[in-house]
């Protein structure tokens, strides 16, 4: 079966579900898109992934890594499998020591939010694509550059909106950040991880 590699091209809160996220997926070597409703603990642990920001405590996933690594376990590949009535289903793709492969069961967030903690590939089947892919329009393409790896919900709020973290110093926004990162309020760091970044 005709395998197409996968890459995230966005994550943000989705405005069809309240409470959810809607993560995009895009061909390597083509224009459609693979757009997936997740939850926002899966979304969480993807964004804090992307954003290489290190929380105090291991996640789930995390979790997932260390337990794998330690028993010299690889995943070789993250598989969207199929789609059924709505719903996708994915495979990860592991490997022991001996060579073993075995595929494992799983949502296709929580494949991702671990396949990206190993560096391995995303792919999904040509079927799957082609029932559910969306070619996308230079319109839409310019919407997915928007797209960012936290919840803009808040952003209202005047502590983490853009203008109050704008106004800040370092010196404030490394506090700020520290404070995030011990009440494991990864969104919030997310957006001061980015003012940070765009400073240096």
């Amino acid at each position: 079966m005709e395998k197409i590699k996968l890459d995230i091209v966005g994550l943000s809160s989705s405005h069809a579900q309240s409470g959810s996220f809607a993560l995009v997926l895009g061909e390597s070597n083509g224009k459609r898109r693979l757009p997936i409703i997740i939850g926002m603990f899966e979304a969480q642990a993807i964004a804090i992934e992307i954003e290489k920001i290190s929380p105090n405590r291991p996640m789930t996933h995390d979790l997932f890594k260390s337990f794998a690594g330690n028993f010299n376990i690889k995943i070789k590949q993250i598989l969207i499998s199929d789609l059924k009535e709505g719903v996708f289903f994915a495979r990860i793709i592991c490997e022991d020591t001996e060579g073993k492969v075995v595929e494992i069961d799983s949502r296709p967030s929580d494949a991702i939010a671990i396949g990206i903690r190993f560096n391995a590939d995303i792919y999904t089947n040509a079927s799957v694509m082609e029932e559910a892919g969306i070619v996308v329009t230079d319109e839409f393409e310019e919407e997915l550059d928007t797209m960012v790896v936290n919840d803009d919900e808040e952003e209202d709020a005047p502590i983490g909106s853009p203008e109050y973290l704008k106004n800040q110093s370092i010196d404030g926004l490394q506090k700020l950040l520290d404070q995030a990162l011990s009440e494991e309020d990864y969104e919030k760091a997310a957006k001061i991880r980015d003012e940070l970044n765009r400073r240096n």
